[in-house]
Parts: C-alpha cells; sequence; structure tokens
C-alpha cells in the first residue's frame, strides 16, 4: 500500500475519533442537562462516521485494503457547553490540517480521482469550522444569561439527525 492509502486508511481512524468525541460531549452535555446541545453532538458524531465511510468506500473502490484501527478513549468532560464547543473547533481546526495534508499527498502521487474527492472534504471542512465558529459566536454573546443559554439548546436540539434510536430499546 502506498503513502497516500496509508493515510486515507488513517484518516478513517482520525473521523471515527471524532465520531467518538462528539459522542462523548453528547454524553456529558445531557449529564449537564443540556439535550439540545447533546442532540447537536449526536448528529454530529453521525455525521463524522458517514465521513468516515466515505473514505472507507473510496479505499475499496481503488481496489486497496482498509485497515481499522483501534481508538483511543476520547475526554469525557468540559466544564461548560462553552468549552465543549472550544474543543470542537479545535478539533475540527486539526481535522481540516489533515484533509488538507490529504490534498498536498494526492498532488505529490499525482493522482488526480483522489484529489478530487479529497475537494469534497475541503470543503466540508470550512462548513465545520463556520458551525462551530457560529455557536461559540452565541455562547459568547449571550455571556452568563441563562434563559439565553435555554433557547440556545432548544435551537441546536431542532438539529436533524441521521438515525433516530427507537423509543423502546427493550424490544
Amino acid at each position: 500500500m502506498n503513502k497516500l492509502f496509508e493515510a486515507i486508511n488513517d484518516q478513517i481512524n482520525a473521523e471515527m475519533f471524532s465520531a467518538y468525541l462528539y459522542q462523548a460531549m453528547a454524553a456529558d452535555m445531557e449529564d449537564k442537562g443540556f439535550t439540545g446541545i447533546a442532540h447537536w453532538f449526536t448528529a454530529q458524531a453521525q455525521e463524522e462516521m458517514v465521513h468516515a465511510m466515505k473514505f472507507y468506500r473510496y479505499i475499496i473502490e481503488r481496489g486497496e485494503k482498509v485497515t481499522l484501527k483501534a481508538l483511543e478513549a476520547p475526554q469525557a468532560t468540559w466544564k461548560d457547553a462553552k468549552a465543549a464547543f472550544e474543543a470542537a473547533l479545535e478539533h475540527e481546526k486539526y481535522i481540516t490540517a489533515r484533509i488538507n495534508n490529504l490534498v498536498k499527498l494526492a498532488r505529490k502521487a499525482d493522482d488526480y480521482a483522489t484529489e478530487i474527492m479529497l475537494h469534497w472534504f475541503v470543503t466540508e471542512q470550512v462548513e465545520e469550522e463556520a458551525h462551530a465558529n457560529e455557536i461559540l459566536a452565541k455562547i459568547k454573546l449571550m455571556g452568563n444569561a441563562p434563559n439565553a443559554m435555554y433557547l440556545l439548546d432548544r435551537e441546536l436540539g431542532a438539529r436533524p439527525v441521521l438515525f433516530t434510536m427507537p423509543a423502546n430499546t427493550a424490544d
């Protein structure tokens, strides 16, 4: 396997870790009573798994081997919602740097198909950072106003999710 596809395999792991991290954020926000923010992070976790699977499918389509690796445990708690979104933004910047590195590797390898596939991720990362920045700006604007935080929690709870857990999981 060449260096580019090794890096894409590593990106699958990074995307799956992103999902794991966002689910940890969801669990912590749920514990803190922010069910809407928890919902938003759960939707984000699902989106990250979609990203991982896009890379997974691409590797297979190119006739290469997918190699999954162990995930490290993510951080489990954050001081508050602001700290969680600050961590999310920093994480997205890290993922952006990884995607940019994949583009460089594709260009170096003259692998135009991979470079074109990666354009979707480049655009997606702009969106990911913008969403985290937008929410952080709202939180900073609100200051310590609990009524405003309540409204933000409700707003973020309206985000569509890809998969909804059945109401009764005991069946």
